[in-house]
């Protein structure tokens, strides 16, 4: 029998939740106070199943399916038949913590109650439930049909038939799982912030301007967009709080640090391409900046932003957030890096990575460009990852 699936919140993130269960045949109860927003996401809904009817992803006869499963609801007693009730509303543990207490009273004992949040302890948020061995991080990329890849984040008081039933279900929904521990930023927002925040340091100490640090990126790395465009394309906004809720959440950790640059553009609301502009203009008849083409400094950025993300990737396997194998497959599903880290990690060399780390670390002598224990480690050891 196909479990009942509930989802809090009818935004761009929550309506793509809705989307994905009901596509998977599941009966769906999405629930918003908001009537203007549930029925912004039917008609979004509507929208997107059209388009894969004419790209005949699915039929016609699917589509009418796929709406009908969908019931939308105003208040959380509607989530009384449901099997598992994925929160996806704002980023604040107070309001986490008002819902989750209230919709425990109006589900069953043996339902999972779980929280799309990318930023905030998954032990924080089950703390006011009466039975926190329900409680678990699904944590969904946007656009949630489209990116494959999930993470699930037990807590300290997850229950492992909880933790075994939701891996399953995910992976039933043909998504990618990958299982991290209940720390800031998970395994995504947390091994990636050297790609934008060392680009931001470059760039801040006069390096090169925005436009070289993202040819260099894509140049020599083979990303498919810079550090800058990125930040514009996710938003200033969006990324400034992610890097400062991390930062924070590590014990004010420098490898972390907030960049001034950033929180100037996020203070004037230039977030990026929704506003018009962020740290490019996207305003009609602006022309974007070309940049440097000057190889050798090309070089320098990308050894030194790849050096520090594999450093941090390398944390996260010194720290148990995950196995090497998930920690790869995180940034090559969740933000489409060309390689995994550890993998690229293997290919430049460790000691190759140690070399550079061991450079910065002398020449700021600051603790941001300490290299990673494990890292020394198996260098001396003559180790690899894979």
């Amino acid at each position: 029998m196909k479990k009942t699936i509930g989802v809090l919140g009818a935004g761009t993130m929550g309506a793509g939740i809705a989307q994905v269960a009901a596509q998977s045949g599941h009966a769906v109860i999405l629930v918003d106070s908001n009537n203007q927003q549930l029925e912004k996401a039917q008609a979004a809904l509507s929208v997107i199943l059209s388009k894969l009817v004419e790209k005949e992803k699915i039929t016609a006869v699917e589509k009418l399916a796929i709406e009908n499963r969908i019931q939308y609801a105003n208040n959380l007693e509607d989530f009384a038949p449901c099997d598992l009730v994925i929160e996806a509303i704002v980023e604040d543990l107070a309001v986490k913590n008002a819902v989750f207490r209230t919709m425990e009273m109006h589900v069953s004992k043996q339902c999972i109650l779980a929280s799309n949040t990318s930023s905030l302890s998954i032990a924080s948020i089950g703390s006011v439930l009466e039975n926190p061995d329900r409680i678990i991080g699904i944590h969904f990329f946007n656009p949630a049909p489209l990116m494959p890849l999930v993470e699930v984040i037990p807590s300290v008081q997850t229950s492992a038939v909880v933790l075994n039933d939701i891996v399953d279900l995910i992976r039933s929904w043909n998504k990618t799982v990958v299982v991290c521990k209940d720390t800031p930023g998970f395994i995504v927002n947390r091994v990636a912030r050297p790609f934008y925040g060392e680009a931001l340091r470059i760039y801040e100490e006069g390096i090169a301007d925005f436009a070289t640090i993202d040819w260099a990126m894509v140049q020599f790395g083979g990303f498919k967009m810079g550090p800058f465009t990125l930040m514009d394309y996710i938003g200033n906004d969006v990324n400034y709080a992610v890097t400062e809720s991390v930062f924070q959440a590590f014990y004010f950790d420098p490898r972390f640090k907030p960049s001034f640059t950033q929180k100037r553009l996020k203070e004037a609301a230039y977030y990026g391409r929704k506003s018009g502009r962020g740290f490019y203009d996207y305003s009609v008849g602006s022309t974007m900046p070309q940049p440097t083409m000057d190889e050798n400094i090309g070089r320098q950025i990308f050894d030194r932003v790849i050096s520090m993300l594999i450093n941090e990737a390398v944390d996260a396997v010194f720290m148990q957030v995950a196995s090497i194998q998930d920690i790869d497959v995180a940034m090559t599903k969740g933000v489409n890096y060309p390689k995994g880290l550890l993998a690229w990690a293997d290919e430049i060399g460790l000691e190759e990575v140690l070399l550079r780390l061991e450079d910065l670390q002398l020449i700021y002598g600051e603790d941001r460009y300490r290299p990673n224990p494990l890292l020394r480690k198996m260098v001396r050891e003559d180790q690899t990852f894979y």
